[in-house]
């Protein structure tokens, strides 16, 4: 599936991925290819992005609060914030 992360100045990811892990203002929830259509507010935390099925490649960032939308196979976020998370975190 397609994951976009987009901020207000510009876009910080662009690419196929195997799932995204979201901070949802309900708790945490993850996104797989397939997944229902859908739309969510997300509130500041992590956004882990899984590379691959085996979740050994991944890229996380520090967001502030957003919405998600999925549809058609495409995941796009859009944040007021991010930046690249510190390895190990």
């Amino acid at each position: 599936m397609n994951l976009e992360i987009l901020t207000p100045e510009r876009k910080l990811y662009n690419g196929e991925v195997y799932g995204v892990q979201l901070p949802g203002v309900d708790g945490l929830f993850e996104v797989l290819e397939k997944h229902a259509p859908m739309v969510s507010a997300l509130k500041a935390g992590k956004l882990k992005v899984l590379k691959d099925k085996s979740m050994s490649d991944t890229t996380s960032y520090a967001i502030q609060g957003g919405f998600v939308e999925v549809f058609h196979n495409k995941v796009t976020v859009l944040v007021e914030g991010a930046v690249p998370a510190e390895a190990g975190r």
